[in-house]
């Protein structure tokens, strides 16, 4: 692998870019976990900076975010008899009320398992 450097001063400092090119693939889940390796795992980050693996690394966590929070509205949907069409129809606010809240259970159990590692 090489690192190009320019000359700032007395100082060699690494030219780093990050690729753009998938960034657009990136949920809200990678852009957490970019915020939090930033903020509290700073070797990490700048490894996978100087890697250029930053990337892949938020790619995969998106997908696999993505894949949990998908499992567990299923999961909780399938167990829960008020969340059915009928009571839908007849019961609107209840039923979205648990459909938030249940949203807000996966959100924080990702969070806590896959974002904040």
């Amino acid at each position: 692998m090489n690192i190009e450097y320019t000359k700032v001063g007395d100082y060699l400092l690494p030219n780093l870019v990050i690729d753009n090119k998938n960034y657009e693939q990136i949920n809200k889940y990678g852009y957490l976990r970019l915020d939090y390796i930033k903020e509290h795992k700073k070797g990490l980050y700048k490894t996978l900076l100087m890697k250029n693996e930053l990337t892949n690394h938020l790619l995969s966590v998106s997908k696999e975010c993505e894949n949990r929070y998908n499992i567990l509205m299923n999961n909780y949907i399938k167990n829960d008899n008020k969340l059915s069409e009928k009571n839908k129809e007849t019961n609107q606010m209840e039923w979205i009320q648990l459909m938030n809240n249940y949203k807000n259970m996966a959100e924080e159990i990702i969070l806590r398992e896959l974002i904040c590692v």
